[in-house]
C-alpha cells in the first residue's frame, strides 16, 4: 500500500458521492475501483459516469471487493452506520461522511467495532483537515491573539424542500442541527475543546426536528462558543475568534473557508488568503486518510475519533435541551 495507488470502494450514488468521486480522480496515488449502492442500476449509472470498473448491487458485495482498500461512505445520515458496520465487518477501513451517526451510543459503537476489527475510520469533517482552517488553529494554539474568550459561529440556509424531505424526517436525523450544526460545533471542538455546559434554544418544525437551533457552549475557563444553524435563513456562513490581544475573522463559509483576517492589538489587520482550491476541496481528507493507510494508523491525528465522539456527545445533549427524538430512542 506504501507505493501502489490506494483504491477506493464508493458506497452510495447521491451528489456528495459525486463530489468526493471527482476529487479522489484529480490524486494520482488514488484509485476509484468500485461503488455500491442498494440499487444495481443506481451503481451502473454512477459507474458509468465515472468510469469505475467494477458496480456492486448491494453494500456488502462492495465491502467484499477485494480489488478496494477503503470505502468512503456517503449515504444519507440515517445510514452511516450500518453501511460502515458493513465494511468493518468485511475487514475495510472506512471514511464516513457527517454527521458521524445519529447519536452519541451509535457513534461510540462504531469506534469500538473499528477498535475491535484493527481498521482505520475516520469522520469526514472536511473542516478539520483543511490547510486554512488548520492555519487558524495554530494561531491560536500560538496566543496570536491572546487567550480564548469567546467564539462565533453560524451555518444558515434557506430551504425550501417539500415536507417529506429528508432534512424535515425525523427517522432520516432530519433538522438543521445535524445536517449544518455539526460544523460550528465541531468547529468550536477544535478551538476551545469539550464544553462543560450546553445551552440551546431551537424553532422545531411539524415533523418534530429542529428548524433552527442556537447553542451556548460554556467552558471551565470561562470561554463561551455561541453558534447556530438553520434551514430558514440564509447566513454568511460566519466564524470569529476572540481573544485577549486580538481576534480572528472568517468572513465566509468557515468551514472550507478562502480567507481570514487576523487583528491582532497594535498591529494592521492581516488578511490571509487560501491557495486556489482544487475541485471541490474534499481532496485534503481524501490525502488524510490515504496517509494515514501507508503509515498503518487506525486513525487520523488531525480527525481523531475521541474528538469525533466528544462532537456527537454534544450534539445529543442539545437536542436533549430542545426536544428533539428520533424514532427507537
Amino acid at each position: 500500500m506504501s507505493e501502489q495507488p490506494i483504491r477506493w470502494g464508493i458506497l452510495a450514488t447521491g451528489g456528495m458521492a459525486a463530489a468526493f468521486t471527482e476529487d479522489l480522480l484529480r490524486l494520482p496515488d488514488a484509485q476509484v475501483t468500485a461503488v455500491g449502492s442498494r440499487s444495481a442500476d443506481a451503481a451502473r449509472r454512477f459507474a458509468a459516469r465515472f468510469g469505475i470498473p467494477r458496480a456492486h448491487g448491494s453494500w456488502q458485495e462492495l465491502a467484499a471487493d477485494p480489488e478496494v482498500d477503503v470505502v468512503y461512505v456517503a449515504t444519507p445520515h440515517a445510514h452511516h452506520v450500518p453501511a460502515a458496520t458493513a465494511c468493518l465487518e468485511a475487514g475495510k477501513p472506512v471514511l464516513c461522511e457527517k454527521p458521524f451517526s445519529l447519536s452519541g451510543r451509535q457513534a461510540r459503537e462504531l469506534a469500538e467495532l473499528a477498535g475491535k476489527q484493527g481498521l482505520f475510520l475516520m469522520e469526514a469533517m472536511w473542516t478539520r483537515v483543511n490547510p486554512t482552517v488548520l492555519r487558524v488553529a495554530d494561531l491560536v494554539a500560538d496566543g496570536a491573539i491572546g487567550e480564548v474568550r469567546a467564539l462565533h459561529a453560524s451555518f444558515g440556509e434557506r430551504v425550501t424542500a417539500p415536507p417529506e424531505h429528508r432534512l424535515w424526517d425525523p427517522a432520516a436525523g432530519g433538522g438543521a442541527l445535524l445536517d449544518l450544526g455539526t460544523y460550528p460545533v465541531s468547529f468550536a471542538h477544535l478551538l476551545l475543546g469539550t464544553p462543560d455546559t450546553v445551552t440551546a434554544h431551537a424553532c422545531l418544525s411539524p415533523q418534530g426536528v429542529d428548524a433552527q437551533t442556537g447553542v451556548l457552549l460554556g467552558y471551565p475557563d470561562g470561554a463561551m462558543a455561541v453558534l447556530s444553524c438553520s434551514l430558514l435563513a440564509r447566513d454568511e456562513h460566519r466564524a470569529a475568534v476572540y481573544g485577549t490581544a486580538g481576534r480572528i475573522e472568517i468572513p465566509a463559509d468557515f468551514f472550507n473557508p478562502r480567507s481570514f483576517v487576523l487583528h491582532r492589538d497594535g498591529h494592521e489587520p492581516q488578511t490571509v488568503t487560501a491557495p486556489p482550491q482544487e475541485g471541490n476541496g474534499y481532496g485534503h481528507q481524501a490525502r488524510e486518510v490515504m496517509r494515514c493507510l501507508r503509515a498503518g494508523l487506525t486513525e487520523s491525528p488531525l480527525v481523531p475519533l475521541a474528538d469525533t465522539l466528544a462532537v456527537m456527545e454534544v450534539l445529543d445533549t442539545v437536542r436533549e435541551r430542545i426536544g428533539v427524538r428520533y424514532p427507537g430512542e
